[in-house]
């Protein structure tokens, strides 16, 4: 059988984000037709554990996930990760749709080499049947995805040293698109007929989806996140990593932090997502407007970021709030959830791949 790449994992299932500051875990659970957050929490790492979305020191994350686990207080230990999508090839083939699935995998085994540009011993493979082909009755469209094995063997290490059983390894962008579930309340006509940039931020990257009427049809990375405004502090005030860190979240900063550091920060903020959208629209190859920016990521949580952005680019820009419509339940300690609610975009999408039934 092929490396599960893809799979789908029941329910109960933890959401653990692996970000280069911190893990995110989150637990969700449905009670009639609305989710609740039943378990949260969030602990730092160290500045050098995860580089560019690479784990650099299995030990520190290992670490780290299992102080979440406790923090969380759940029992739960099937989880669910994710892996960026510059370290998988994704590719869209057709094949037979008189094919079973085990006869699929047979023969996406033997003809790996048309699709992946690595030996098939070196990657984990998975695929998912689309649909029907359009304009053809014999054929479907088949989804391939294959990540080097190492970079999953990583994310499972870790997990595992957390006293976690690793159930999915997903795709980011994936990831945010199922996220977005959870976010069209926010929506105007909750995304029908609507362009919707969905932008989230986090520590070292920047992730752009475009969607349109609820479907994306554009997704793009960027090298930017709020690492660089720690650094800038950093540099500003003196302080070390661990100093800044704790600054920034607290906000105990100097009277001039808003107008030497800040602004300056949030105006290449600014600059990042209008250079993305701007790759959006060269793609889309006709003129385009978006109706609505939706800020996430910890970039999100920034006092008045939304306003700020809004003016600059002239788009209607809101705050994302993935748990505005569930129910915290007091064990996840509802006040630390509100907080963090922003930079935990990613945790969601991975926490409700438990009630996926795609």
């Amino acid at each position: 059988m092929l490396d599960k790449l893809l799979g789908r994992g029941p329910e109960p299932l933890l959401g653990i984000d692996i970000s280069s500051s911190a893990i995110k875990l989150l637990e969700l659970r449905r009670s009639g037709t609305r989710y609740e957050v039943s378990a949260f929490a969030v602990e730092g790492l160290p500045p050098a554990a995860v580089v560019d979305k690479q784990i650099n020191e299995p030990e520190a994350v290992g670490e780290a996930i299992a102080k979440a686990v406790q923090r969380a207080g759940t029992k739960t230990k099937r989880a669910a990760v994710a892996v960026a999508g510059s370290s998988v090839i994704t590719k869209n083939i057709t094949m037979s749709a008189a094919l079973s699935e085990s006869d699929m995998e047979e023969q996406i085994k033997v003809e790996a080499d048309q699709y992946i540009p690595y030996s098939i011993e070196d990657v984990n493979l998975d695929f998912q049947v689309l649909g029907p082909t359009e304009h053809s009755e014999d054929t479907v469209d088949v989804l391939l995805a294959a990540c080097r094995r190492d970079t999953v063997e990583s994310r499972i290490t870790v997990l595992e040293m957390g006293g976690l059983t690793p159930a999915i390894v997903d795709i980011e962008a994936f990831v945010l698109e199922n996220a977005c579930e959870v976010l069209t309340p926010q929506m105007p006509d909750q995304g029908r007929g609507r362009t919707i940039a969905v932008v989230d931020i986090g520590s070292s990257g920047m992730s752009t989806l475009v969607l349109q009427d609820g479907e994306v049809v554009h997704t793009r990375d960027q090298q930017f996140g709020g690492r660089q405004l720690t650094e800038d502090i950093m540099r500003h005030y003196g302080m070390s990593w661990e100093e800044a860190g704790k600054a920034k979240r607290f906000g105990n900063l100097p009277e001039d932090y808003a107008e030497s550091v800040l602004a300056p920060f949030i105006e290449d903020m600014a600059q990042q997502i209008d250079r993305g959208l701007q790759f959006f629209f060269a793609s889309s190859g006709e003129a385009q407007q978006i109706d609505q920016i939706m800020l996430a990521g910890g970039c999100a949580a920034i006092p008045n970021v939304d306003q700020t952005i809004s003016q600059r680019l002239d788009i209607p820009v809101v705050i994302a709030q993935p748990f505005a419509d569930m129910t915290v339940l007091s064990k996840a300690k509802p006040q630390l959830v509100e907080r963090d609610a922003t930079s935990m975009l990613l945790a969601c999408g991975l926490a409700l791949r438990a009630f996926d039934t795609r």
